[in-house]
């Protein structure tokens, strides 16, 4: 019996391992060893039948979904749908063009960035500012709007200069209304043929809504709005910007009145940009 207990151990330790056995030698001058292999068989076959059940309880147990009294079943997040997958409207290549890479923002990433690219002296961008002004007021809390004016040539630069002082004036308080006053650059420009051509004739501007020659020329000159021109000029360059009005959603997407065909679709094209960043 101390040979058959020493055989089974033996044959559970390599079935462990994962090795094969040699089988252990049988002396025949040993009669007791040969009078106990028939008990000897009987084992084996316990051991391996044991091991066989112990098998199929293991396998059957993590094909169950077990829940214990008090416990919780587990449940997965469900992502939503990835953007690469939906169905979209508008088509890349043909209503919008992607950034390879995608591009820095003008503000930070805790928002999706809309920028319009902008000229007080276009036809388009006056045409299209009731619709975005609609746009604006609607938008979702987490879209992010910024304007920046495009500067190709010294006026347009000397009315970036104009816009980036009334931000900054209106910022500290002085001028209550941002948009009103904006909209009286546009009336001015496009209805009464007034150029804007001299920082002369843009003080006037100023001066209707109260600010000081004193609070005008500070500004105007100040560190901030100079910073600013050159934010806005090194972003029109990445972004390649060769037309206004110009749309680019977070740095990645790009699209304009060429690509959309009216005013009302370059909305919906904003709006569906912004979905795909949003499920991204």
């Amino acid at each position: 019996m101390k040979n058959s207990f020493l055989i089974l151990l033996a044959l559970l330790l390599v079935a462990c391992s994962g090795e094969q056995a040699e089988t252990p030698a049988v002396s025949e001058d040993t009669p007791a060893a040969v009078e106990e292999a028939p008990v000897e068989e009987a084992a084996v076959e316990q051991a391996e039948d044991a091991a066989e059940q112990a098998l199929q309880v293991v396998e059957e147990s993590a094909a169950e979904d077990v829940v214990e009294e008090g416990d919780q079943p587990i449940v997965l997040a469900q992502q939503s749908e990835p953007a690469a997958t939906r169905e979209w409207q508008f088509k890349e290549g043909t209503h919008f063009a992607r950034m390879v890479p995608s591009q820095p923002t003008w503000g930070g990433a805790d928002k999706i960035e809309v920028v319009e690219f902008f000229w007080y002296g276009c036809p388009h961008c006056y045409d299209f500012e009731p619709y975005l002004k609609r746009w604006k007021d609607q938008k979702d809390p987490n879209v992010r709007f910024v304007k920046i004016p495009a500067m190709w040539q010294p006026v347009l630069e000397l009315h970036a200069r104009l816009f980036y002082t009334e931000e900054v004036l209106a910022r500290n308080g002085q001028i209550k209304d941002p948009a009103s006053f904006r909209n009286m650059v546009f009336e001015e420009y496009h209805r009464r043929g007034n150029r804007l051509t001299s920082e002369r004739a843009i003080y006037q501007l100023f001066e209707r809504v109260g600010i000081s020659q004193e609070d005008f020329d500070k500004t105007w000159n100040s560190f901030e709005v100079d910073q600013n021109i050159r934010k806005a000029k090194d972003l029109a360059r990445r972004y390649s910007i060769a037309s206004v009005p110009a749309i680019v959603v977070n740095g990645k997407y790009r699209t304009g009145g060429s690509e959309a065909g009216s005013y009302t679709k370059l909305i919906e094209i904003i709006d569906e940009l912004t979905a795909r960043e949003a499920i991204r």
